[in-house]
């Protein structure tokens, strides 16, 4: 009883409207656990200067929960022995995801492989192979279950080893043709959603799920992309996340290889065989990686006095700065002007941006 009370605690706080990843992170460190965090919230959007929080019903949290019971889902909750650690590394690593299959799988080594959807036959194939390759190698690969390169890898992986990342709740199938293959991978392999269940995948859900793709492999390999495209967002994530960058070459002609070519115009790893890619990755042990330092670590902040907050506050504005730019312009102690944020944010004065920006709301 007392781990399902911890659970609808920790859902109900990351269904709660203005609490991200981010949010999520620094509210259970500072609180201990999800109840204590939403007991403080009301209190700390007030110092925030914004509107009350207004909490998940618990009613909708019951029936989301109730519903992943009847899907055979289970929830992974940030901080779970059975999180992927990798994954966990991530500043805004996802707090909750649903899944079905064996978790393990993302604990092992894992690449991900990611592409066109409009890919070439010959690219389709060559992914097919080496997905094959790296599974029977002991190594899981992990994509996005999207047409073209993302079906090839699953196809290729999953009587091994093989994890589907997917941008809709656990019980939406897309593209539709993908259904079996989604079920499949449910079964035999892992199924991860962030989403609820029941959710459509919108345009805006599948960020969010690339950098989970990036977040739980050691590198990403990208097989025809064009200059713009999911795939090529995927492969900045793993490289902002310290991960290897590895890209299939293609011909100069070909608009499906453009973005592939100047991935390793820029430094990518290029790749032509499965022992490039265990080369990359084999030097990395997965164990040594550590989970981030939490900007709660130590003795928790004392609250800010007004001189403070009003320091903080200054430097904001409606143009992103990144975090570690206010601290060094505030000269405060960072838990405390992570303190000031977090209670902007709640009050709904505040917004987070990509690589650990922030700006007025």
């Amino acid at each position: 009883m007392a781990e399902a009370a911890a659970d609808f605690a920790r859902l109900r706080l990351i269904r709660s409207p203005r609490i991200g990843p981010v949010t999520y992170r620094q509210l259970i460190a500072r609180f201990g656990d999800a109840q204590a965090a939403l007991d403080a919230l009301p209190d700390l959007a007030m110092r925030g200067g914004g509107r009350a929080v207004a909490l998940a019903d618990p009613g909708a949290i019951r029936r989301e929960m109730a519903a992943a019971a009847r899907l055979d889902a289970r929830y992974l909750f940030l901080g779970d022995a059975a999180y992927p650690p990798l994954l966990a590394e991530l500043e805004n690593a996802p707090a909750a995801m649903l899944v079905r299959g064996d978790p393990a799988l993302a604990q092992r080594q894992c690449v991900a492989m990611v592409g066109a959807r409009n890919a070439s036959a010959a690219a389709c194939r060559f992914a097919r192979q080496i997905a094959q390759g790296l599974a029977t190698q002991g190594v899981t690969v992990v994509s996005g279950l999207a047409r073209g390169i993302d079906t090839a890898a699953h196809l290729g992986s999953i009587d091994h080893a093989t994890v589907g990342v997917i941008a809709s709740g656990i019980d939406i199938a897309f593209p539709p043709e993908n259904r079996e293959l989604q079920a499949r991978v449910g079964e035999q392999g892992l199924l991860i959603a962030e989403q609820p269940p029941g959710t459509e995948p919108l345009a805006r859900h599948f960020p969010s799920r690339n950098r989970i793709i990036a977040g739980l492999a050691l590198g990403t390999v990208v097989v025809e992309a064009a200059p713009r495209s999911g795939s090529l967002i995927t492969a900045r994530i793993a490289g902002e996340a310290g991960r290897e960058v590895m890209a299939v070459p293609g011909s100069p002609i070909d608009p499906r290889a453009q973005g592939c070519n100047l991935l390793i115009r820029e430094g990518a790893t290029l790749v032509q065989s499965v022992d490039d890619i265990l080369e990359a990755i084999r030097p990395i042990d997965p164990r040594a990686v550590r989970a981030p330092v939490s900007p709660w670590s130590g003795e928790p902040a004392a609250d800010p006095d007004m001189a403070e907050r009003w320091r903080i506050e200054s430097l904001l504005g409606p143009v992103p700065v990144a975090v570690d730019e206010l601290i060094r312009q505030a000269q405060l102690p960072p838990a405390t002007v992570q303190l000031v944020l977090l209670e902007l944010e709640l009050g709904g004065r505040l917004e987070r941006h990509a690589g650990g920006r922030v700006s007025l709301a």
